[in-house]
C-alpha cells in the first residue's frame, strides 16, 4: 500500500473509501452511484471527496482513457486499526474498558464474533492488573470524579 495507515479520514471520506474497498477498483461515475443511492451526494460532493482523498494518498488513481481507475492506496484493515489506536490513545486508560463494553453493546454480534471476543478476553486475563494506571496529563484528568483515585 502507498501511504502510511496514520493519515486521518473524515467520515465522508470513510464513506469513499468503504465503497473502493469493496469493489478494488472503481471509476468515479461507479462511486458515485453507490453514494447517491447511499447518501444521496450529488456528484460533485463525492468527487470533491475523491479528489482530497487522493491527494491525501489514500486513494491511487490510475488513467485509463479518459477516465481514471481508483483503488486503495491504504488497506481497510490498517485503516481500522489506525482509528482504533487514535481513538483509546485519546481517552483515559482508565476509559478504556468501559468503552470497549459501550462498543460492543452497541454493534450488532454474531455468535462467531462474541466467541472471537471471549477467545480474547481469556487470553488477556494473563496480562489483566489490578488497576489500570491512568495515562491523563494534568488538567485532562476525571479519575477523582469518575473512579475516586488521585493519580497526581
Amino acid at each position: 500500500m502507498a501511504v502510511e495507515e496514520k493519515v486521518e479520514i473524515t467520515d465522508a471520506e470513510w464513506e469513499i473509501m468503504r465503497v473502493v474497498w469493496t469493489l478494488e477498483q472503481a471509476t468515479s461515475k461507479e462511486i458515485i452511484e453507490v453514494l447517491q443511492e447511499k447518501k444521496d451526494w450529488k456528484p460533485a460532493t463525492t468527487k470533491t471527496f475523491i479528489g482530497r482523498l487522493v491527494k491525501k494518498g489514500m486513494l491511487l488513481a490510475a488513467p485509463q482513457g479518459n477516465k481514471f481507475i481508483y483503488s486503495a492506496g491504504i488497506s481497510e484493515e490498517g485503516s481500522v486499526k489506525s482509528a482504533t489506536d487514535r481513538l483509546f490513545g485519546q481517552i483515559c486508560s482508565r476509559a478504556a474498558g468501559k468503552t470497549i463494553a459501550d462498543m460492543i453493546s452497541k454493534a450488532l454480534l454474531s455468535h462467531e464474533d462474541i466467541q472471537l471476543l471471549q477467545a480474547a478476553l481469556d487470553a488477556k486475563k494473563s496480562e489483566a492488573v489490578d488497576t489500570v494506571p491512568c495515562n491523563c496529563i494534568p488538567g485532562q484528568c476525571k479519575c477523582k470524579k469518575e473512579h475516586n483515585i488521585n493519580c497526581h
